[in-house]
């Protein structure tokens, strides 16, 4: 936990969270600004350094930010009460869409520390990444309903295909130029979890 960071308002930590989510989201970790971060967050560049003694303890800091913030606004009580694996899926996705609105940047911040290569974070990331799945996996889908898959289907790489798929759409629009619409996302994943779940369910589960 960072003390000195803590202390600030909330108003102020979310200031600072969505100056840095912006500016690593939009630029490779070497040529993300702490300049631009500290303009942006409403704060001098010293007074950034104060809170956090290097870039790379701010970066690390903001995706552990990320990680925890997912976690906070899903796992809540009707959550846990919800047993369908897709159903889950469909709720959590909901879910993010609040957490969008709170800090925007976070999606373009996710998909560039994801996929990090041969940058000063990569293996600490990478380090983070390969732990973090499996475990919130288990953390998310832990009480979810199995029987109701085939025998032979594993809800992990369910699970792992359509995070690739969702990866892999918002790829194809980075590269294309075409500016983010989150609605378009949500229709073409609510598609793909239609189609996986009439592939990977028992016949008396599949959506009629």
């Amino acid at each position: 936990m960072n003390e000195k960071f803590q202390s600030l308002s909330q108003e102020k930590q979310q200031a600072v969270i969505n100056a840095a989510m912006e500016v690593f989201g939009k630029n490779e970790y070497k040529r993300a600004s702490t300049d631009l971060i500290a303009a942006k967050a409403g704060i001098s560049k010293g007074l950034l350094f104060y809170y956090f003694r290097n870039k790379k303890e701010l970066y690390l800091y903001i995706y552990n930010c990320l990680i925890e913030t997912m976690q906070e606004q899903i796992l809540d009580e009707k959550f846990k009460e919800i047993t369908d694996f897709f159903d889950l899926l469909r709720y959590a996705t909901t879910l993010k869409v609040q957490i969008l609105e709170r800090y925007p940047f976070i999606l373009d911040f996710a998909m560039r520390a994801f996929y990090s290569e041969r940058e000063d974070v990569s293996d600490e990331l990478k380090n983070v990444n390969t732990m973090q799945e499996d475990v919130l996996f288990q953390l998310c889908f832990g009480h979810i309903d199995t029987s109701k898959f085939k025998e032979e289907v594993e809800p992990f790489k369910v699970y792992k295909m359509l995070r690739w798929m969702g990866d892999g759409y918002i790829h194809d629009v980075q590269m294309s130029g075409a500016e983010f619409q989150l609605d378009e996302m949500m229709k073409e994943f609510e598609e793909w979890m239609d189609m996986f779940q009439m592939l990977v369910y028992k016949d008396e589960f599949r959506k009629k």
